[in-house]
């Protein structure tokens, strides 16, 4: 994105939870003009205390006084994946537009209750994971919507994503969330914002690696599969097939990529999630070549930018891209998904939302 200049005041923005994205999220929020960060808050004061010393900013003595704070206009709720329900309601009940790291709720109830509520509060409610609005995604939503693959019918989505226990201090959170939720969102927010919403949804999962231990040695039990494969059916026609674990090194060639195939020919992505992957297109039957990005791609993947959208929007009075809506049906599709392995039968999938706009470099 660019540090655009702007007329309006700033958009001020608290930070609620001091876990290991929160240091990515403030050092990627801090070069922009747009929005200033107005400190942070924690269940934990010490941790808390910590984090802002280090990032130069305000530690709040509790969730409650920062939400009390009516100098804030936007929260970065990046607390657990257990606790962003509550936490968002909060939010929305001090007045707050919220952007929240995935997922949004553990269930799809849940997620749209907190929609409907932001929406009769007037305020926005938005949700990781923005990374559809890297150079490479939106290089490679580019090519398919100026029809250089034709029909697109198949997508085959990868990702292999590595132990958590082997970085994290506490992976049980993960575990017990499991990758279908906590790494899911990647790839269906990129297949969601170029295909529309899905339909149905079938899969089958496993957990392959039932005994695990922290970094301390402590052992812990998974319930959840650690593996999983889903079929998803999107309206528009496509079908695409993900799969998804918690067991290979992620450091596996090629282990978080996309194929979208069509009837003229095929795209390449290789990498969900990171801005500067490479993008490469082959006519049916040809050998791949790269594909240009739309610009100079930010290394790696600017966690904040969806943040950073939210304020631009609330100055310009334009819709966001990472709405709460399109979160909600994500979190439908993971639901349906878990219920269709346990069930062995597809699931449908009722939820629409809004097509998110190219951002404007990319059109």
């Amino acid at each position: 994105m660019t540090n655009k200049a702007h007329d309006s005041e700033p958009i001020r923005v608290g930070i609620i939870g001091c876990g290991e994205i929160a240091g990515p999220y403030v050092q990627t929020l801090q070069p922009y003009s747009q929005v200033e960060l107005a400190g942070v808050a924690s269940r934990t004061q010490e941790k808390c205390a910590l984090f802002a010393g280090k990032h130069g900013l305000r530690a709040y003595e509790s969730i409650s006084d920062l939400l009390a704070d009516k100098s804030i206009d936007l929260v970065l709720d990046l607390t657990g994946q257990d606790a962003h329900a509550d936490v968002v309601a909060k939010c929305l009940d001090a007045g707050k537009h919220v952007y929240c790291e995935k997922p949004l709720a553990l269930s799809y109830r849940e997620a749209e209750q907190l929609v409907a509520r932001a929406k009769q509060a007037g305020l926005l409610l938005g949700s990781a994971p923005s990374t559809f609005m890297g150079e490479a995604q939106q290089t490679a939503a580019k090519v398919i919507r100026e029809g250089r693959l034709g029909t697109v019918r198949l997508v085959y989505a990868e990702v292999n994503h590595w132990r958590i226990e082997a970085w994290h201090p506490s992976p049980q959170l993960f575990y017990a969330c499991g990758p279908l939720f906590d790494m899911g969102p990647y790839p269906l927010v990129l297949l969601t914002s170029i295909f529309g919403p899905a339909r149905r949804v079938q899969a089958w999962g496993r957990v392959l690696m039932p005994e695990r231990q922290t970094k301390d040695g402590t052992p812990f039990r998974l319930e959840k599969p650690d593996f999983v494969v889903a079929l998803v059916e999107f309206r528009s026609g496509p079908v695409a097939r993900l799969t998804i674990n918690y067991y290979t090194d992620w450091k596996k060639k090629e282990g978080e990529l996309v194929e979208f195939h069509g009837d003229l020919g095929s795209l390449y992505l290789a990498h969900v999630s990171i801005f500067s992957a490479s993008v490469e297109y082959a006519e049916f039957g040809q050998s791949y070549e790269a594909v240009p990005l739309v610009k100079e791609p930010f290394r790696g993947i600017e966690w904040a930018r969806g943040v950073v959208d939210m304020a631009e929007a609330l100055q310009e009075g334009r819709p966001h891209r990472a709405t709460g809506e399109q979160a909600a049906h994500i979190i439908e599709i993971m639901e349906g998904t878990a219920k269709a392995m346990e069930t062995e039968r597809p699931v449908d999938i009722k939820s629409e939302f809004t097509l998110p706009a190219p951002m404007e470099w990319a059109t």
